[in-house]
């Protein structure tokens, strides 16, 4: 890695810790993802270039999945037998919120019919900025916009977990952190299998690869304990960190309109996203907190990360923000087929 990358992370670094330190003095809820999304994009917007290098952003995504995988047990399997309905409604949010935010960015704000789309996609971020690219429309518009909705639910989802007090009674906790020797050897084979996955074009690859290893290890017993927090809590950072990283560079000026498009666009997707949480919940009796993250259309890292920090089910996060972004992999391409030849 290049001494000005080394520089640029160390600062990143800094300044998410120094975010995630004020975030825990004023008890705000997921302090080391919510302090260092803030302060990041703050300082990228005062003009800081702060970036974190795709080798360190990988290994967290490693991390998370690991960790995530460490608190599936046979009770978690078995519980699955409730999910179905809640998997059939990802489905239906997707197309609902998809439609719902495109139509408020033509109505309102005067977006084309593609840009609108693009910008209102319910995640996959790099996937959607792909498609913006190979097609005419306003990247920026759609680059702020997602980035708007990725920061915005970082910050709202654990807020309203907090307000509404809906965490956890109970802590996902693991009894023991597993030996250094173990973590070190689960990392690397998470990491093969993160690369295999990323030959086969699947979504959030790598931390795939830490959430498939992790759990055939434990659930077999082969492997007991979590991820310790000497690895954790700096993981988190980083995260909150990647997150702010979207904002530097940009000035004020040129965000204005898609800046004030992405935030009504957000306060659409949260209200109708926890509308359908909560029917889900309601009818499938998973609670509330998790079903809240489950369906919050933010990245499926962060969202992972979020339901380990809240004590919501991890495994019922991650498995639901997979099957969105693998729906929205076909989903946008036929969306966009026809409207983008036209152009």
């Amino acid at each position: 890695m290049p001494l000005s990358e080394l520089r640029t992370l160390a600062l990143t670094a800094l300044i998410g810790t120094a975010g995630a330190l004020i975030a825990i003095l004023i008890a705000f809820p997921a302090p080391y993802l919510i302090g260092p999304a803030i302060a990041i994009t703050i300082a990228g917007l005062a003009g800081l270039n702060l970036a974190v290098p795709a080798q360190v952003r990988n290994v967290c995504f490693i991390v998370v999945g690991v960790s995530m995988g460490a608190t599936v047990t046979p009770e978690v399997i078995v519980a699955a037998r409730t999910w179905p309905l809640s998997f059939v409604m990802v489905l239906v949010a997707v197309v609902i919120l998809l439609y719902a935010s495109s139509w408020v960015l033509q109505r309102f704000f005067h977006y084309d019919r593609i840009t609108a789309l693009l910008a209102s996609s319910p995640g996959h971020l790099s996937y959607v900025l792909s498609l913006a690219a190979e097609t005419r429309c306003d990247l920026r518009a759609v680059s702020v916009g997602q980035s708007v909705r990725v920061l915005a639910l970082t910050i709202t989802v654990p807020l309203i977990v907090e307000i509404f007090d809906l965490v956890g009674n109970e802590p996902v906790l693991v009894p023991l952190a597993m030996s250094t020797p173990v973590l070190l050897a689960m990392l690397a084979v998470s990491a093969l299998f993160g690369l295999l996955f990323i030959r086969w074009n699947f979504p959030a690859a790598l931390l795939l690869g830490g959430v498939v290893v992790s759990i055939a290890t434990h659930v077999t017993g082969f492997v007991s304990g979590g991820v310790p927090d000497w690895l954790l809590v700096p993981t988190y950072v980083i995260l909150g960190s990647v997150i702010g990283t979207r904002f530097c560079g940009v000035s004020i000026t040129d965000l204005r309109t898609a800046f004030v498009a992405g935030g009504v666009v957000t306060v659409v997707v949260i209200v109708l996203a926890a509308a359908i949480a909560g029917g889900v919940s309601y009818l499938t009796g998973v609670p509330l907190d998790a079903a809240l993250i489950a369906f919050a259309p933010g990245g499926l890292e962060t969202m992972s990360a979020m339901a380990v920090m809240l004590h919501a089910d991890p495994t019922y996060v991650g498995a639901h923000h997979v099957l969105r972004l693998m729906f929205l992999s076909v989903l946008m391409p036929i969306v966009l087929g026809k409207d983008a030849r036209q152009r």
